[in-house]
């Protein structure tokens, strides 16, 4: 059957702008990095990004390497696109991927070389079946390339028109700042920046949000529910169609520890304090900092992507409440 958007998609959502350009994004934008790769179910991952798209999700972030098998899911984004996106549509999305971690062998399949950039892009792009993507990714700092060089081939991939604005990720504070500045000088603005960021993964707000706000770069968090740790699935243990179940899962089950689990128990008692799931309580509590622009969640069905909208019917804290996220983070 064919698809037919919603004709309220755009009632419901939030968009923030971005930093200080003129985008606007989601305040969830949908990430690929598992679930839609070679591996898994092609018409339940279409699902999922037909209910996205419908509840006003326009964000959709990739990778070269997402699947397994690398590459996959950008094929399988390109499947849903050509079969439901067809037209005018792709002007109401916003689709984003990256380059930056090992993607083929050799000397040129990875880090951050002007050659890998572009060479990987040229292969996304076919991917995807697309002529250009709106936001390409440096997807980590290289240590063994100037920074110069791989701003340069950011700054001339948008020049070319195959991106139209650039990105960072994984970099830390004293990285980004050289990035914003080399990117700025070649008249091409840092867009936004990806970190890792979760309730149980704090490193950027010891100066890097700051740094955001300072440059106008707007924040996107990727893993907000550390893997689905801060989820209520994990209360009781690890389920068995879980990612630390899995074994092409990033998440292992040796990282859940019996202090974590009880963490997760806490964390899951004031979020029903507040009606509210622990997975909508992590995603709200990222989303109450004005800095973050954007929170990237990554679902393996449509009912958990409704969890997961549900978040944004209440993304105030009091001061209290904030004290006892606190005292169980600390």
């Amino acid at each position: 059957m064919a698809y037919t958007p919603s004709a309220k998609r755009y009632d419901n959502m939030k968009y923030n702008r971005c930093g200080r350009s003129g985008i606007l994004l989601p305040a969830l934008s949908l990430g690929l990095w598992h679930n839609f790769g070679g591996v898994d179910d092609f018409k339940n991952g279409r699902r999922i990004i037909r209910y996205a798209f419908d509840s006003g999700i326009t964000h959709f972030d990739l990778a070269n390497n997402y699947g397994p098998p690398p590459g996959s899911a950008e094929e399988n984004f390109g499947a849903i696109l050509k079969k439901d996106f067809s037209g005018y549509l792709r002007d109401e999305l916003i689709i984003s991927t990256k380059a930056g971690y090992t993607m083929w062998a050799g000397p040129y399949g990875d880090w951050g070389s002007r050659k890998y950039l572009v060479s990987s892009l040229d292969q996304s792009l076919k991917r995807m079946r697309l002529n250009y993507v709106d936001i390409f990714y440096s997807h980590r700092p290289d240590p063994n390339t100037p920074v110069e060089e791989t701003m340069m081939a950011l700054h001339d991939i948008v020049r070319s028109g195959k991106a139209l604005y650039a990105g960072i990720s994984n970099y830390r504070a004293p990285e980004a700042r050289k990035a914003f500045d080399i990117l700025k000088q070649l008249g091409t603005p840092c867009l936004i920046h990806q970190p890792k960021y979760s309730m149980f993964e704090r490193w950027v707000e010891e100066g890097l949000l700051n740094l955001l706000e300072e440059y106008g770069v707007g924040c996107i968090p990727f893993s907000p529910l550390a893997q689905g740790l801060l989820t209520d699935r994990y209360i009781k243990g690890i389920p068995g169609d879980s990612r630390a179940a899995k074994s092409h899962g990033f998440l292992k089950a040796k990282e859940i520890t019996e202090e974590k689990l009880d963490r997760i128990n806490r964390l899951s008692e004031i979020a029903k304090s507040r009606n509210q799931s622990l997975a909508q309580m992590a995603l709200s509590w990222l989303l109450k900092d004005k800095r973050v622009t954007t929170v990237l969640i990554g679902v393996s069905s449509v009912e958990q992507l409704q969890n997961n909208l549900d978040c944004l019917k209440n993304t105030d804290y009091t001061s209290e409440e904030l004290q006892q996220i606190e005292s169980v983070l600390q």
